[in-house]
């Protein structure tokens, strides 16, 4: 039983008839669109090498795509690393990837997430990126499994690109993102 995703083009065409009201847009190119997810997850200066392996292979099947290793860019005594150090992992996603696991996230893993009264509508920086925290990888269903001594977590960006809070927020409700209500949110 295989899903077909919209493409990132028909995603497009309807935020822009669902906005064109709500935001005063003119033209399609105006509208925000999502360019890319970016999923990662930082472990330190872990030195076991069998965490470090389980973390990319957690993540290699949350995402279905390989981790690229982040390294330090300079030496910092007081945290015990020398320049160039692996310290986390980073995966961009883009295209159908990156529709299949936004619908995952929305659909399969938020739901799953322990006491979730919805996403913060704070999480929107300048340049309208929305940034969501998880704790714990295992709310994702690909990472089932009976040993639970390894939870670690991870952060993910949702790339947009629109330039500014308000576009960004009504851009992730047309997606489906579960964003806390205006009123609940203060």
């Amino acid at each position: 039983m295989t899903t077909t995703y919209k493409t990132t083009a028909e995603l497009n065409r309807e935020s822009f008839k669902a906005l064109k009201q709500t935001l005063g847009l003119e033209n399609a190119m105006q509208a925000p669109k999502l360019r890319k997810i970016v999923v990662s997850s930082g472990f330190g200066s872990v030195k076991d090498k069998k965490k470090v392996e389980l973390i990319a292979d957690r993540l290699a099947k949350i995402t279905g795509q390989k981790p690229a290793v982040r390294v330090t860019k300079k030496a910092i005594a007081s945290f015990k690393t020398r320049e160039g150090d692996p310290v986390g992992y980073q995966i961009t996603l883009r295209g159908p990837r990156m529709n299949e696991f936004l619908d995952r996230l929305i659909h399969i893993a938020l739901p799953r997430t322990k006491d979730f009264r919805g996403l913060s509508r704070t999480a929107v920086d300048d340049m309208g990126n929305y940034t969501i925290g998880i704790k714990e990888h295992t709310i994702f269903p690909e990472t089932a499994d009976e040993d639970l001594k390894d939870v670690f977590g991870m952060s993910i960006t949702l790339v947009t690109g629109s330039g500014d809070k308000r576009t960004t927020l009504a851009f992730l409700e047309h997606l489906g993102l579960p964003l806390k209500r205006e009123e609940a949110a203060k």
